[in-house]
């Protein structure tokens, strides 16, 4: 059994939040590519084939809600996930969604 904090309202809307952010494919895929290590708005945006501004409007939402960090490198400034919490949770996720269901699974589960 999994032990769920108590959150206070406040916390809880945070954390809807973090889930409505992740919702959207782009920022999903740029809080991904971020797992890998530190990533600048330029490289995010070349190796995911994005506009450096869409970048950084995502990132600063990113950031915002504490699941990606800046660190800033003398003039350049480079991007991670926030902490273990934020990789495992979407590592977990995509794990699960990456198993094959069975027959009756899908019946179980529609």
């Amino acid at each position: 059994m999994t032990v769920i904090p108590a959150l206070t309202p406040d916390q809880l809307s945070l954390l809807a939040d973090a889930f409505r952010l992740l919702g959207d494919p782009t920022r999903l895929r740029i809080v991904m590519h971020c797992m890998d290590g530190p990533r600048s708005v330029g490289a995010i945006a070349c190796e995911l084939g994005l506009s450096q501004p869409l970048v950084s409007h995502h990132l600063r939402l990113l950031r915002t809600a504490r699941l990606l960090r800046a660190v800033r490198q003398a003039r350049h400034v480079f991007y991670t996930v926030s902490d273990h919490h934020i990789s495992h949770m979407i590592a977990d996720l995509a794990a699960h969604m990456a198993e094959k269901t069975t027959d009756q699974d899908a019946a179980q589960h529609p």
